[in-house]
């Protein structure tokens, strides 16, 4: 029954977290060097909560903008759901679902412009060590700090080792996005590290290989790997959940 309401309260987090990201990606969504947009695509500039970053994503007309609403809800709900039912109640769930909107975002984002802006992925890293550092120190903790500390700062090395050897073959956003996942997944471990690592390789691997079978783009097209990334550091996360 605890597993139950745990798992309810997740997707109703989820969904609700999901609603707010299309807006935030639009307006992170553009090419670097542009500033963030500040106006709906009807030129209306865009108002609320947070200096108008939270909110739906519509316009006073009523036209929808940004990516589609209902599938960011889904995925975001999903996710939470999935984290709920294999975390548990350790305090470790808490943190996990407040950075699936933040992964989502950078998804919906890097997806649609190949960008993955430092304005979430810096505050992403400090959030992840900071609040994992506070879980460690509740009763039923399901990780080690230290490894999670090791792990970001591993995973970012060795991102960085990767960028200055071939820059062509991962973006600096990743780069900058590395220690953020190498927490969360050293959190559980080095094997759930180094299996949350190779699992979003073969993901990115998998896509670029279909988009070249369906002649959707050639050998050398560059495509998002952030998006892939994160799946790779979810699917670890539900399987070192697991093995703790």
């Amino acid at each position: 029954m605890e597993t139950f309401w745990i798992t309810a309260t997740a997707v109703l987090w989820g969904g609700g977290a999901g609603l707010l990201i299309p807006r935030a990606s639009y307006r992170l969504s553009v090419p670097p060097g542009e500033p963030w947009r500040s106006a709906c695509p009807a030129g209306h500039p865009l108002t609320g909560i947070g200096n108008g970053w939270l909110g739906r994503a519509s316009c006073c007309e009523g036209d929808r903008y940004g990516p589609n609403t209902p599938i960011l809800t889904a995925v975001t709900a999903t996710a939470c759901a999935l984290l709920a039912a294999a975390v548990g109640a350790r305090p470790e769930l808490v943190i996990w679902l407040l950075l699936v909107p933040a992964g989502v975002l950078l998804a919906a984002v890097d997806s649609k412009v190949h960008r993955l802006p430092d304005i979430v992925t810096v505050p992403f890293t400090a959030v992840a060590l900071v609040l994992l550092g506070g879980a460690a120190l509740l009763p039923r903790a399901g990780g080690s700090w230290t490894t999670a500390l090791l792990g970001s700062l591993t995973l970012g090395a060795c991102y960085l080792l990767l960028f200055l050897i071939n820059p062509k073959g991962i973006g600096f956003g990743d780069v900058k996005l590395a220690p953020a996942l190498g927490a969360a997944l050293g959190w559980y471990g080095w094997n759930t590290l180094l299996l949350g690592t190779f699992t979003g390789y073969l993901f990115g691997a998998v896509y670029g290989a279909g988009l070249i079978l369906t002649r959707r783009a050639a050998g050398t097209s560059a495509i998002p790997l952030g998006p892939f990334l994160m799946a790779g550091t979810f699917t670890g996360i539900l399987f070192g959940s697991h093995i703790i």
